[in-house]
């Protein structure tokens, strides 16, 4: 027999009875499991559901589980409860289950009649379970981050690399000068579980600066309850300091912020700029885009300008000087 097979076959063989019955169960009943990382859930959502995901506190700890027992016997006797929006059984390499489950419900008040009616009940002769509130830990800290980038900033980068994303919150890093903290806060603790392994993923740098993923610390919490986390830092690059501030500033905010951009070693500016739409009393919306070499991210957004009698030259020109003002007001550079 080829050894590489073996392993397999006696995989196969442990419980070999008890795997019969659920998957005549599954069959019988039409019901999916799905296997990832070490768990075996059903739903999330199930088959059938509108709506949003339940909220925080729905979910229930069953433990003290004989290892021989699967989602044939267990699926049922929550169910019997209320209505069962994900079932997760936490599953051994050999295919039994490691003695420990989670059950989320469709409220909180089906998860604490679940907490009352099954908690000590014998699943079979000499095994009383344990079944007990989930501690659904829901927020990371992610720490590391560039005093430039602003929450709204953030919580679009969140959004598109995670799911669920419920609130974000900046502070400055307990552990790091110049650097905030976020805590971020997800819908259920299974999106942030998710959110934490995506974001662990490949390398950790964001703008060039190496963040750290955690789940929120019991001490942070603490300090975030007291109101004691400092406010997030202001980015402002180490160049620009009083004494090019009290040089004798240029004629435009353009050449202002070339004159900054030069003795800071970031680079020229370039400008991109596109008109969009010409709104009542002569006003024109534009779109602008400037990148300064040396700096981490490019500006962006939308203005306006009273344009309707400007030559097209003329138009730049002071969608540029708009946009220069705005920058150099970012780094908190005052213009008079």
């Amino acid at each position: 027999m080829n050894d590489e097979r073996k392993p397999k076959i006696w995989l196969n063989n442990v419980n070999r009875n008890n795997k019969a019955d659920l998957l005549n169960w599954m069959k019988s009943n039409n019901i999916t499991l799905v296997q990832v990382n070490g768990q075996r859930t059903y739903g999330g959502p199930p088959p059938g559901w509108v709506g949003d995901a339940p909220p925080l506190g729905s979910e229930i700890f069953i433990g003290s589980l004989p290892q021989e027992i699967y989602e044939d016997v267990l699926i049922p006797l929550f169910q019997s409860m209320g209505k069962l929006y994900e079932f997760r059984l936490m599953m051994t390499f050999s295919g039994l289950n490691r003695g420990f489950a989670y059950a989320r419900y469709s409220s909180r008040r089906i998860a604490e009649q679940a907490i009352a009616f099954r908690n000590g009940y014998e699943i079979l002769p000499g095994y009383k379970i344990l079944v007990c509130r989930s501690t659904e830990k829901s927020e990371l800290e992610v720490d590391g981050l560039p005093g430039f980038l602003d929450r709204a900033t953030l919580e679009g980068i969140l959004e598109e690399m995670t799911t669920g994303v419920h609130t974000v919150s900046l502070f400055a890093s307990p552990t790091t000068n110049s650097k905030n903290m976020a805590i971020v806060k997800y819908s259920s603790h299974k999106a942030a579980a998710l959110a934490k392994k995506r974001l662990r993923e490949g390398v950790q740098v964001l703008y060039g600066c190496p963040f750290t993923v955690d789940w929120l610390q019991t001490s942070i919490r603490q300090k975030l309850q007291d109101g004691t986390l400092a406010k997030p830092q202001a980015y402002i690059p180490e160049s620009f300091n009083s004494q090019i501030k009290q040089e004798t500033p240029a004629k435009s905010a353009v050449q202002c912020l070339q004159l900054v951009c030069e003795r800071a070693k970031l680079g020229q500016p370039v400008y991109r700029i596109k008109f969009l739409s010409l709104g009542t009393c002569g006003w024109l919306r534009f779109w602008y885009c400037a990148v300064i070499p040396n700096h981490s991210v490019p500006f962006t957004g939308y203005s306006w300008l009273l344009g309707d009698k400007l030559i097209p030259t003329e138009k730049y020109q002071q969608a540029k000087e708009m946009v220069a003002l705005r920058i150099l007001k970012d780094f908190g550079y005052i213009v008079d």
